[in-house]
């Protein structure tokens, strides 16, 4: 009997040490891999210095090209039993393709986060207003990913939130959708204990790719707004700002006079994480969960951040730190917890409860495969029930069909 067999179409080449969503692509992998399946990683997109070597990981990569029938002798060659795509973009290019030359395919949609959830909110952030999930509705983006969730037979969400979402405000039905957050590994006694301690901590620190707009409007926020306010209260405190992809703007910022400094990339984010006293991330819009958040956790550092910032991730469990949106607030939390060492340990323990009752890799990875297989062996029957995306595919083929085969020509001439 041979292994089952898995195609990946990724939007980018996996980065785990740029960004959240590298890591919880290599996370999927691996859980495939456990299950035996041959994988091979598909892009567009061209391979950056960062890149993971998958084939070193054994999976096959395979670079393909937009617009452009080559893909459609790709599939049918390899005739994949699962086809997962990275975020619905990448879906609308290529999953009218999958249907018809490999049908048989469960046709799997990776979110990584809700794009519409991010861009709704920075809207409204941008406009000086509050967020309503309302707005969703009329946003053209919302009406495109949730077709493209509706055309997947399921769809991996990565937020309890965003889950609520989906189905209190889209609408969609439950059967089309699966909660899979990140998959980590517990945090034992042994990891704790090699944890610096308070005492052995220096100045605070803050880390995302600086291509998320997320994190580039939470480092203006924090230059212009918190970190001043910090800074008067604790005169000798550094903010230390890692994160891959720092532009000229970005740099523009560093300014070691007044204890902020812009790192750049992190060789070893857990390292630089680990050494820190406290991490901030005033998080303003965003959607998913926040990998930096996970990380201070998994490195016993506790954190001062937003409900945005927290969403998804704390349950009804303490934070490991402080939750502040109002900026006095954070400002006023993060020197707590920067000078308590009481609060501060209290704190760290409060992450590893989060990351030990929530998302402990356990409780999530047997409950996804069987998902997985029983939609496999009763795909015909699951796909009769999803009208609407029968509906959604043979309308989206028809149209991108023609319009790709179009580009194809007009690239030939």
């Amino acid at each position: 009997m041979t292994d089952p067999s898995l195609l990946v179409i990724g939007s980018v080449w996996p980065e785990p040490d740029s960004s959240a969503a590298g890591r919880r692509m290599m996370e999927i992998l691996s859980l495939f891999q456990k299950q035996n399946y041959e994988i091979t990683f598909a892009s567009t997109a061209d391979k950056s210095n960062y890149s993971v070597d998958l084939e070193q990981k054994g999976i096959n990569e395979q670079p393909v090209k937009l617009n452009d029938s080559s893909f459609d002798e790709f599939i049918r060659g390899l005739r994949p039993e699962v086809v997962l795509f990275d975020r619905f973009t990448t879906e609308e290019q290529f999953g009218w393709r999958v249907a018809e030359n490999c049908p048989q395919a469960m046709r799997i949609l990776d979110s990584e986060d809700l794009h519409c959830l991010r861009r709704v909110r920075k809207k409204a952030i941008r406009d000086g207003r509050s967020f309503n999930t309302e707005e969703l509705l009329q946003a053209d983006v919302a009406k495109r990913e949730a077709a493209s969730i509706y055309r997947c037979d399921l769809s991996l969400i990565i937020s309890e939130y965003e889950m609520e979402v989906l189905q209190k405000v889209f609408r969609v039905d439950p059967s089309l959708l699966h909660y899979l957050p990140f998959l980590i590994e517990p945090i034992d006694k042994k990891q704790q204990n090699n944890w610096l301690d308070f005492s052995e901590r220096r100045h605070f620190v803050t880390i995302g790719n600086f291509r998320h707009p997320p994190n580039w409007d939470a480092v203006q926020y924090l230059k212009k707004d918190i970190w001043p306010l910090i800074r008067s209260s604790l005169p000798k405190a550094e903010l230390h700002i890692y994160g891959a992809y720092p532009s000229q703007k970005v740099q523009q910022l560093h300014q070691p006079e007044e204890g902020f400094h812009i790192k750049g990339r992190a060789e070893d984010a857990k390292k630089v994480v680990g050494k820190a006293k406290v991490m901030l991330a005033p998080l303003r819009f965003g959607a998913g969960l926040k990998g930096k958040l996970v990380e201070g956790m998994e490195c016993g550092t506790p954190s001062v951040t937003t409900d945005i910032g927290a969403e998804g991730l704390q349950g009804n469990l303490n934070w490991p730190g402080a939750v502040e949106n109002n900026p006095e607030n954070f400002v006023d939390s993060s020197v707590e917890l920067y000078t308590n060492r009481e609060k501060w340990q209290k704190a760290q323990k409060y992450g590893v409860n989060i990351i030990n009752k929530r998302f402990s890799k356990n409780n999530f990875e047997e409950q996804f495969i069987t998902r997985l297989n029983r939609i496999k062996e009763g795909l015909e029957s699951h796909r009769r029930q999803n009208f609407t995306g029968s509906m959604l595919m043979h309308h989206t083929a028809a149209s991108t069909r023609y319009m790709s085969k179009w580009i194809e020509e007009k690239n030939k001439t």
